[in-house]
């Protein structure tokens, strides 16, 4: 899509009322989202239907996020948040095995396995990622964009050391997905919180897990939802699992699976490649700007900017209508498509008073 397209989708779809530069936190819903749930509110408010939701927009969310993720919907599990998914892949490891974190990972990418206290955890730099993987390392959890500072991880090498080793990898996107092309499929086990750069509302989340990987992963939260025939399998012990993913799911928040179906259809619309060139364009601006006013953002090709020692300044800014957050000491800005050259610029000035 050109940009004017994508102008033409972001007003349509959007009307921040501040500089917004706070996804790294929580993604802006576009109107048809909103427009979604508030029907299916009102439906359940006044007895207009036949149960919570429909499976339908479930699998119309599942499918949008397989596209963006390469991926077929059948590799896909939906469910409710990155530290749910992360417990089940936790629970499919034997004691003893070693996992490795790079050091100042998102907790929930980390905690499920932490809490075990039967697993090795091993956390080093995350530029010395890929050269931590040893032989005996069972399973290498990091996130695509670190949340505290925006950094990428090193992908390639991180995958290439995994596979030399015989590791297992799971990789967090919920800082990348939506702005960072995702291959899924080069991982063992993809999660990602959908309320950020999914632009989805709050209590959707998605899992990836490839065939090979569903050999040893057990469905510990299986239900109903998650039986081949879900209607079938109401009462007593499910017969027969979903033969895909899906046996992973968890029951859905259907108000936000309604909007997530339409949070993802607009996304493949716009098309992430589109959304990565608005975006990291817009924060190379910021970055420019800030060595301009003597202030170093940590380097990278990112649509996250963080400011290390400038933290203090995000009340000030949050209070000028620059909405930013404050993350280990870092001021953090986060750009996305709905975001233009005069927020960055706004974000500037305040900072240069």
């Amino acid at each position: 899509m050109m940009i004017s397209s994508l102008s033409r989708a972001v007003d349509a779809e959007f009307a921040p009322e501040t500089a917004y530069l706070n996804t790294s936190t929580c993604g802006l819903l576009p109107r048809r989202t909103v427009d979604a749930v508030k029907v299916l509110a009102e439906q359940n408010a006044t007895g207009r239907r036949d149960g919570a939701g429909d499976f339908e927009a479930l699998d119309g969310a599942r499918d949008g996020f397989a596209r963006l993720a390469g991926v077929g919907a059948d590799r896909v599990a939906v469910g409710s948040s990155v530290s749910v998914h992360v417990g089940l892949i936790a629970c499919s490891l034997p004691a003893g095995a070693e996992v490795l974190a790079p050091e100042g990972e998102f907790s929930s990418v980390v905690t499920p396995f932490a809490v075990r206290g039967d697993l090795r955890m091993r956390y080093v730099p995350l530029a010395e990622l890929a050269d931590s993987v040893r032989p005996g390392t069972a399973l290498v959890a990091f996130s695509a964009v670190q949340s505290a500072d925006g950094r990428i991880a090193d992908l390639d090498a991180v995958r290439a050391a995994a596979a030399a080793h015989g590791a297992r990898t799971l990789l967090d996107a919920t800082q990348s997905a939506g702005w960072l092309p995702l291959d899924a499929g080069a991982y063992d086990y993809t999660v990602a919180g959908g309320y950020k750069f999914l632009l989805c509302p709050r209590g959707a989340s998605f899992l990836t897990v490839t065939e090979e990987a569903q050999q040893s992963l057990a469905p510990v939260f299986a239900g109903w939802v998650t039986a081949e025939d879900r209607w079938g399998s109401t009462y007593g012990p499910v017969a027969k699992l979903a033969p895909d993913a899906r046996r992973y799911d968890e029951p859905p928040a259907f108000l936000s699976y309604h909007g997530a179906e339409r949070s993802l259809a607009l996304l493949n619309e716009i098309g992430i490649d589109a959304v990565h060139g608005h975006a990291t364009g817009l924060a190379a601006r910021f970055r420019a700007g800030l060595a301009g006013l003597g202030r170093e953002a940590v380097p990278g090709e990112t649509a996250v900017v963080a400011v290390p020692g400038l933290g203090d300044r995000a009340a000030e800014l949050v209070r000028a209508g620059v909405m930013v957050s404050n993350r280990a000491g870092n001021l953090r800005a986060a750009f996305h498509l709905y975001n233009t050259e005069a927020h960055v610029d706004r974000a500037l000035d305040v900072l240069s008073g």
